[in-house]
């Protein structure tokens, strides 16, 4: 079983994090097609010809310094540019996000993962909806509700198990809800 490898695949390389101008990009280039393909996107086709990275096994027990080659050709132009080079060259990429990037992406907004909900204290805001959007039971345009405050429906749920006005007022006092 091959053992944990940070951001890099643990048996598949060139397969990882690699930095770009802007941030950082995920690149998938095992295999002799898809590494070839990579140096050749890189404008490093020495890369693909060099004798340490020959094979899978090679590139796997010289993982760190073909990493670091890599790395010092993606570091010069943006996460974009690369992914737009390297999906044109037919290298498996993608970029890695922040936060506030997610549902910005093409990707993201066609698969419609945001959804709107009305929120008691912070009016409309977008959360991530289901991952998986069935054709028979599609996911509504909008949430049904957000997520509750800290003690919202405490009240509400004790009193559909029996407690009434006097208990919940004595169990505030002696602050257990």
């Amino acid at each position: 079983v091959a053992g944990q490898a940070g951001n890099d695949h643990p048996t598949g390389i060139p397969t990882g994090v690699f930095p770009a101008a802007d941030g950082h990009i995920n690149i998938a280039a095992a295999g002799k097609v898809h590494f070839e393909r990579l140096c050749n996107a890189l404008g490093a086709p020495e890369l693909f010809d060099d004798p340490d990275y020959a094979t899978g096994e090679l590139r796997s027990s010289n993982r760190i310094a073909l990493n670091e080659r890599i790395g010092s050709y993606t570091k010069l132009r943006s996460s974009s540019d690369w992914i737009q080079t390297f999906n044109e060259a037919g290298v498996p990429c993608g970029p890695i996000y922040s936060v506030d990037q997610v549902f910005q992406d093409p990707q993201v907004k066609h698969l419609q993962m945001a959804r709107s909900v009305d929120h008691g204290s912070l009016g409309e805001i977008d959360l991530v909806g289901q991952a998986i959007n069935l054709s028979r039971t599609p996911e509504p345009d909008r949430l049904r509700m957000a997520t509750p405050e800290f003690g919202e429906h405490t009240n509400e749920i004790l009193q559909e198990l029996g407690y009434d006005l006097d208990q919940l007022e004595a169990l505030k006092k002696r602050e257990v809800i």
